[in-house]
């Protein structure tokens, strides 16, 4: 079977400029419903990393606590739960309570206070935006919540 010269030509000649626009068009659209749902999504898996850590440290300050009879104070801080506190009241029966101290989802340390403002102990991260406050994405998140 041979193919005329004029049907090779169309064959061959590959898509228009008007084709290759839809086709982007319709990539733009679906990309503009899609990256923000997955956005939030990240947002949302930040939030609940978080969470999991605040819970995680105040599980590891009890722990110290029932070792040691106090927490560490504010001084000696979350560092306590890596490091022996050398200054204030030493603790008699300190161990390693962590390997290293994360830090939250956008890169900070985790905040610790004693006495807490919301309860006996807290440990906080400050949110998206690293001030304290904040409404949404920037809200603090503690383990008052």
């Amino acid at each position: 079977m041979t193919v005329s010269p004029a049907r090779r030509s169309r064959i061959s000649r590959g898509f228009t400029l008007i084709e290759m626009l839809v086709v982007l068009a319709i990539i733009a659209m679906l990309a503009a419903v899609i990256v923000p749902n997955v956005m939030d999504r990240l947002e949302d898996g930040r939030v609940t990393t978080a969470k999991a850590d605040v819970a995680a440290l105040m599980q590891q300050l009890k722990l110290y606590k029932l070792d040691n009879q106090r927490y560490p104070t504010a001084d000696q801080g979350l560092d306590a739960l890596v490091h022996k506190p050398s200054s204030g009241p030493v603790p008699a029966n300190w161990r390693p309570y962590l390997d290293k101290l994360p830090n939250d989802p956008w890169g900070q340390p985790y905040q610790y206070a004693n006495p807490g403002i919301k309860g006996e102990i807290d440990v906080y991260s400050l949110g998206a935006d690293g001030k304290p406050g904040g409404e949404g994405r920037d809200a603090d998140i503690g383990s008052w919540q």
